[in-house]
Formats: C-alpha cells, sequence, structure tokens
C-alpha cells in the first residue's frame, strides 16, 4: 500500500500550491499597510531542492520541462498571485507555502531560483525566490505570493504584465536600493516584517520606468513563411476581432500573431476563442 501511495504523494508535492484547480475561498490575508516596507528576498547560494526539480512532470494532461539552469533567464508575459487558501500547504520544494513571505511559483525554473518581478505598466520591482510550481492557467507565466503581490501593486487587479529575470548574488549585491531586483525569499525575516507591516492603508511603493504595454497573441511559428501565411489566413477568416500579423524573425522563424491587444482581459477572451476553434490558447507575447 506505501509504494502505490509513494508515486501519488510525490505527484501531489510537485504539483505544489499553485497548480492545485481553482477553489473559492482564495484571496488575501491581513491588510498589508505598507507594503513597501516589506523586504525583497535576498539571492544567496543554494543547492537545487530534493523536491520539485525532475527533468519534466506532467500536471492537468500537459508535460512540462524543468531548465537544467536558470542563468540568463529573461521572459514577458502576465503574473497572477495566490494566497489564504493555500497558506501552510505544502509547495513543490516541500516547504510550507506562506503568503507573507516574498515567494513565486513558476513551471520551468529550477527550485529554489530568486528572479526579479518589474510592473511593466507602473515600473515597480521586486524580488522573491521560487519555490513552487505554477501557474498552470492558460497565458499566466509567475504566480506571486500574497506579501509579493501587494509589494508590486496587483492585488486590486489580479494580474499585471511583468518582466521576469533571474538575480544572483553578485547582481544582488551591485543593485540598488530595495524593491529592485527579482524573486526569493528571507524566510523568518521575511514573514516577521511582513507581519509587523500589517496595519490599515496601503502605501505605493516608488515607481521606476514605466511602459506603454501592449499584447499578443502568438498562434504558431513556422520555417516556411507559406505555412505562416496559411495560418494568418484562417485566422483572419475565422474574425477574432483582432489583427492578424506575421513576425519574421532573424532566427529564420516566421511567428503568426493576433495583436496588439489592449488588456489582459481581451487576451484572455481572445485566447478562449482561440482554444474553442481548435487553435490553441495562444501563448503571450509583450514586445520590448
Amino acid at each position: 500500500m506505501t509504494r502505490r501511495l509513494l508515486p501519488a504523494l510525490l505527484l501531489a508535492l510537485l504539483a505544489g500550491c499553485s497548480s492545485l484547480p481553482p477553489e473559492p475561498g482564495d484571496g488575501p490575508g491581513e491588510p498589508i499597510a505598507d507594503p513597501g516596507a516589506i523586504p525583497d528576498a535576498e539571492p544567496r547560494s543554494e543547492p537545487k531542492s530534493r523536491y520539485g526539480n525532475p527533468e519534466r512532470y506532467e500536471v492537468f494532461g500537459r508535460t512540462y520541462q524543468v531548465l537544467d539552469s536558470a542563468d540568463g533567464y529573461r521572459e514577458r508575459g502576465i503574473a497572477s498571485w495566490y494566497g489564504s487558501k493555500f497558506h501552510g500547504r505544502r509547495t513543490s520544494s516541500g516547504e510550507p507555502f506562506d503568503m507573507y513571505a516574498m515567494t513565486a511559483a513558476h513551471r520551468a525554473l529550477p527550485l529554489p531560483t530568486y528572479v526579479a518581478v518589474r510592473h511593466l505598466e507602473s515600473g515597480r520591482e521586486i524580488v522573491v525566490r521560487v519555490n513552487d510550481r505554477g501557474p498552470f492557467a492558460d497565458n499566466r507565466i509567475i504566480d506571486l505570493s500574497y506579501a509579493a503581490a501587494a509589494k508590486l501593486g496587483m492585488l486590486e487587479s489580479g494580474t499585471a504584465p511583468v518582466e521576469v529575470r533571474t538575480v544572483t548574488p553578485d547582481r544582488q549585491a551591485a543593485a540598488s536600493g530595495a524593491g529592485s531586483e527579482h524573486d526569493t525569499e528571507t524566510g523568518e525575516d521575511v514573514t516577521a516584517n511582513a507581519a509587523e507591516a500589517i496595519a490599515a492603508d496601503p502605501a505605493p511603493a516608488q515607481p521606476e520606468a514605466a511602459e506603454a504595454v501592449s499584447y499578443f497573441l502568438q498562434v504558431g511559428a513556422f520555417r516556411e513563411a507559406g505555412n505562416a501565411r496559411r495560418l494568418a489566413d484562417r485566422l483572419q477568416a475565422d474574425a477574432f476581432r483582432a489583427d492578424v500579423r506575421v513576425e519574421s524573425g532573424d532566427d529564420g522563424f516566421h511567428r503568426v500573431q493576433l495583436g496588439p491587444l489592449t488588456d489582459i482581459a481581451a487576451v484572455d477572451r481572445i485566447s478562449d476563442r482561440l482554444a474553442e476553434a481548435g487553435h490553441g490558447p495562444g501563448h503571450v507575447v509583450i514586445p520590448d
């Protein structure tokens, strides 16, 4: 019996908190009066977690591959957050999820990894420690803890356009000021400081460089330009109420994209329509 249970237990551990199907009742914890006062996670050298780092894994019928290294990782996309429903539950790394710690979930980065997360519309930037797997919803690239989402200024909206990049201890030492780096956790110190910040009215963090954000949904990438054009014609005929373009890159690929789209609600709406039409949900692209 123990042998039969072990694979299921390992799968549940790998899936982590963020990956579980949406449940009613997830939401914020105690109000945080001054999110900017919560210290960022401080990157430090750590061995890979014993759990949560297989070469590949499957969740909800999809297979994901874990990166061998986080060096040079940089991606733009949409962030979400998770909170009270999962507080205290075990993450993919085996650590308990602490919604008041500066942590995050990611599908592919090695556990743990420290990343900087920059809100593209406000310019705010935080550093978190990735210790969980997820999010497994379409069109999301990172799931932030409640405290991290509060500091980034995205609690009310629930989602935000972000840029995520890895941060190493040497880069962190050269960085300027709090709130200027990426995803990390300092454990008890972060939790204690977040608890001390709990109070009435939130005070916004000081923004850095903000951007005008536009979204595209990439539906396919082809070596042959003719194949890309044929898909673009089909999408145009399906009338998705969005412009269709073929972007030809220096790498030899021709990428078929819908957009620009004005906001995340439009992204999700057209992504759902793409999936219903048999094209798949697409992949969110936010140009530099």
